[in-house]
């Protein structure tokens, strides 16, 4: 596993999820507002766009069919996703945000 640098803390606003690419994988940062989670921007169930999703709390909304997914962990919070998506481990160095591919 490697880490990667993918964005500056004040990139992505509160609430909101924004794509970026480490490792060759297209992942989504989500900034709940007490930290920032990286997975997988895809969902589990069609393959749609999770950063383009409602993010309330640590849940994601898929936009497609509403499949929910809590972003600390990949789990599958509700249907039609029976899934999980992949979770990547987060941290931040001095103002650059770091995801472990």
């Amino acid at each position: 596993m490697t880490w990667f640098k993918v964005a500056n803390a004040g990139d992505i606003e509160a609430g909101h999820a924004k794509v970026v690419e480490a490792g060759g994988k297209r992942i989504a940062l989500c900034n709940t507002g007490d930290g920032i989670y990286a997975i997988d921007d895809m969902c589990s169930h069609d393959r749609g766009p999770l950063d383009q999703g409602k993010l309330i709390g640590h849940r994601i909304e898929c936009p497609r069919h509403g499949a929910q997914f809590d972003v600390t962990n990949g789990k599958v919070l509700s249907l039609p996703a029976v899934r999980p998506i992949r979770s990547y481990p987060t941290r931040l160095d001095g103002k650059e945000i770091e995801v472990e591919v």
